[in-house]
């Protein structure tokens, strides 16, 4: 069941709504939260009930381990430091193995010249995010930080629907003190209204602009056999701006939807196209999963505390861990590097002293951050050069037939006249678009910072009843059902 579907926002969500607050409003509040758990797993079974038993015995496995970590008797035959390991151990193979068996095989085969079956396990729904969220988990039981004595509270932490599938990757301290709260058991029409607004951005920000680009990425990644210098800036921009309102819908809707039932989700999304370096753009960017990078992967590997060459040595193996987490291909392995690489180059210039102007900055950081999301979309190394190819100009560059009375002596360079997006059928409409995104992208406040606002403007409220009717209408044509970040 996806956000943006009819039988999410018609059915799924008021029935889930009215029938968790009329519990509460009786009193029955063991009951309200065993209906919302109820819904969530249905929501999460809609996609495919046979791996509804795999997030029921991972939940039941880490808080079965999170109990024994936060008791304050010493472990006689077994420390809290091995029981941790374990479950790190545990969860990370449950997720190695469905989503790296193949990629393992595979260039096991190919090293060894063997020829072992791949097994073509399908990829569960959100088990990157429930795994990553339960691993945070444990190690904050083993820190002292948490401890949930009532599986069914803890089931309500893995499995809140509005955070299930793609994030953000909450921890346990940050939500269940909001569930407790009996002031958030009761209809909030504050945070109904917001919540609505919220959700309708990012309905049609999915709706409406991603998946408009999504056409055109699709058709210069997988369909073109070859483009040329403006279709390949078109296609990676056109990727580019998809993926960034595609997720940054997906969160807007978690937000909103979350609201609903006065929980508040963490920031998961600060206008990352605005950043002026790297390290900027990783804390605007999907900001829990760099947070839980940070913490539970750079910081015990040493983090900054060991001399500036450990310190590197750490940012890459972080980076390269990140990139393999979104997928198992060398292209995202490439594409942790690139990001890794970076943020290391960042760190030399600045212990050097060296600045540069803001708009520089800001132009330097996004394309580059343009030019790996090359690497981040493309299927196959090929279609990744295919792109890169046209975008350094060496597959030729088409001019329209309008300027050749103009350019007439570009012709001499190689420079052909004609359509100029033939390969991504997009005609001329594409740069209003790619232009619209980018004025959106850096103009407009973050839709996490209406949450502060004390009251919403009516005209904001005809608004949001605009744009979601708009976008509902659009969903009858959308391209593209599925949210990317649900791919990883």
């Amino acid at each position: 069941m996806l956000f943006n579907s009819y039988e999410f926002i018609f059915l799924f969500l008021p029935i889930t709504f009215f029938v968790y607050f009329y519990l509460n409003s009786k009193r029955l509040t063991e009951a309200s939260k065993g209906f919302l758990v109820a819904s969530s797993l249905f929501f999460y079974s809609w996609w495919n009930v046979i791996y509804l038993p795999l997030i029921l015995a991972s939940m039941l496995f880490n808080y079965l381990l999170g109990a024994s970590l936060t008791k304050e008797s010493q472990h006689k035959k077994v420390s809290k430091k091995q029981l941790l390991s374990m479950g790190i151990v545990a969860n990370v193979a449950l997720l190695g193995y469905f989503k790296y068996s193949d990629f393992f095989i595979d260039n096991l085969n190919k090293a060894l010249g063997s020829d072992m079956a791949l097994l073509h396990l399908a990829l569960p729904l959100a088990i990157s995010f429930f795994t990553f969220q339960q691993i945070a988990y444990l190690v904050d039981s083993f820190r002292g930080e948490t401890k949930e004595d009532d599986f069914l509270n803890y089931a309500l932490f893995v499995t809140f629907f509005p955070q299930l599938i793609a994030g953000p990757i909450v921890h346990h301290k940050e939500v269940m003190p909001q569930f407790a709260s009996s002031w958030n058991k009761v209809k909030n029409y504050r945070n109904i209204a917001l919540g609505l607004f919220i959700f309708s951005i990012g309905l049609f920000k999915k709706v409406v602009i991603a998946d408009t680009f999504a056409v055109w990425a699709t058709q210069g990644f997988d369909v073109a056999t070859a483009l040329t210098f403006f279709e390949a800036w078109a296609t990676s921009l056109s990727y580019t701006f998809q993926l960034y309102f595609d997720f940054s819908g997906y969160t807007d809707m978690a937000i909103g939807a979350a609201l609903l039932f006065n929980i508040k989700l963490p920031i998961n999304f600060d206008s990352p196209y605005k950043a002026t370096d790297i390290q900027d753009f990783w804390r605007r960017w999907h900001i829990t999963l760099s947070r839980f990078l940070k913490d539970y992967i750079y910081i015990p590997l040493g983090g900054n505390r060991a001399g500036s060459f450990r310190t590197y040595t750490n940012l890459m193996a972080t980076f390269i861990l990140g990139g393999l987490w979104h997928g198992a291909g060398w292209t995202f392995v490439f594409w942790g590097f690139l990001h890794g690489l970076a943020l290391v180059i960042h760190r030399i210039w600045h212990s050097l002293g060296f600045r540069l102007w803001t708009w520089l900055a800001w132009f330097i950081t996004f394309n580059f951050v343009n030019i790996s999301w090359v690497f981040f979309r493309a299927k196959e190394w090929e279609d990744a050069v295919k792109v890169l190819r046209g975008m350094g100009g060496l597959s030729g560059v088409v001019v329209a037939e309008k300027y050749e009375k103009y350019l007439s002596k570009l012709s001499e360079y190689g420079v052909e006249f004609g359509i100029v997006t033939t390969n991504i059928q997009s005609g001329s409409q594409i740069i209003g678009w790619l232009v619209f995104a980018l004025v959106v992208s850096l103009a407009l406040k973050n839709s996490y910072k209406f949450t502060f606002e004390k009251k919403l403007h009516p005209l904001i409220i005809v608004f949001a009843s605009f744009i979601f009717a708009y976008a509902m209408i659009g969903s009858l044509v959308s391209s593209s059902e599925v949210f990317l970040y649900f791919n990883f």
